[in-house]
């Protein structure tokens, strides 16, 4: 027969307490109700779980494999009536957060920490953050098949549908960057598209599934090497094997300790806004204070730094890459 939760705290309480009288004043229920409660137990499994020999009350080893099994059965019972109870005063039990990899994971850890402090503190089980990461339009998706409830880094046009709430993040910058010893660090400003075109360029996947992928600073036929995310295309740029654009904030670093060149070209993408996205419905608390949050926690003015620009001629203006197509490779070069 199953094993009821109030055997288990009756087990928990005596094996903690050191006797069936203690154990009976801590649950506020006389001895004999604590006596019966195990006598029954062991009755229902066919075991002795208690050695009542001398003063203390002591579990036998099956009583102590019962009680170390239920005790986790206790602590699980006890979150889900500390959820339910969160649940009810309009906190999620549960809050999924896609990021795009234009964002940098060291960003987003002192939010997680501040959400930690700020809505732990209750007494009620908190809600779960569970923490994900995608490419361009990879973060749309999460959102329209509810694999998301926010994504940070979203960028260009949600999907079709509607539905969705924006709030503005960054205006991105792009820098045509490459290895020291590629042919085209040492390429006379500004590089035309044609040279570019005939060098290899680094693209990171876009991740969505379903959606028509996208992409950023593709030229049509260009030889490509497809990596899973932006932190793995700047170090395949680092490595010497291809070219290609990169977020300013992304190449910094890089292009200051002499690992990146940064390049002027004819044409490159302007600045590309990013934004948080989530669904149009009401939020729960914990999605509000993602909301609200964000854009008070220096995140947008990271993605805002950019590299040190060209040695010589500016970035000049230049044209949106088109979204990618079927035919074209996915993800941003």
């Amino acid at each position: 027969m199953p094993i009821a939760l109030d055997a288990l705290i009756v087990l928990d309480a005596i094996d903690r307490r050191g006797s069936f009288a203690a154990a009976a004043a801590e649950l506020h229920r006389v001895p004999s109700a604590i006596t019966y409660a195990v006598r029954r137990l062991e009755e229902d499994l066919g075991v002795p779980l208690f050695d009542r020999r001398g003063h203390r009350a002591r579990l036998t080893a099956a009583g102590r494999a019962l009680l170390d099994a239920g005790r986790i059965l206790l602590r699980g019972a006890d979150e889900i009536e500390r959820r339910v109870r969160r649940i009810a005063t309009g906190w999620e039990a549960l809050l999924r957060i896609a990021i795009d990899t234009v964002i940098p994971a060291a960003a987003v850890w002192p939010l997680v920490a501040l959400f930690d402090r700020e809505c732990r503190g209750d007494g009620d089980a908190p809600t779960r953050v569970v923490l994900s990461t995608e490419v361009l339009g990879g973060t749309w998706e999460a959102l329209a098949d509810g694999r998301a409830d926010l994504v940070i880094g979203a960028n260009g046009d949600p999907p079709g549908g509607g539905g969705y709430r924006l709030r503005p993040l960054a205006e991105l910058a792009y820098v045509f960057a490459v290895a020291p010893a590629h042919p085209l660090a040492i390429c006379p400003e500004p590089i035309a598209a044609a040279t570019i075109h005939a060098h290899r360029i680094v693209v990171a996947a876009d991740s969505s599934r379903r959606l028509p992928p996208r992409s950023v600073g593709l030229g049509g036929g260009q030889d490509t090497l497809t990596v899973p995310d932006l932190p793995a295309k700047v170090a395949a740029q680092v490595a010497g094997l291809g070219c290609g654009f990169l977020p300013a904030h992304l190449a910094a670093d890089h292009v200051r300790a002499g690992r990146l060149v940064v390049k002027a070209v004819d044409a490159a993408p302007p600045p590309r806004p990013t934004a948080i996205a989530w669904r149009a419905e009401r939020p729960g608390k914990a999605l509000q204070w993602w909301i609200e949050a964000i854009p008070r926690s220096g995140i947008g003015q990271q993605l805002a730094g950019g590299a040190p620009a060209p040695r010589s001629t500016p970035i000049a203006p230049g044209t949106t890459a088109r979204r990618g197509s079927r035919r074209r490779a996915k993800g941003s070069g």
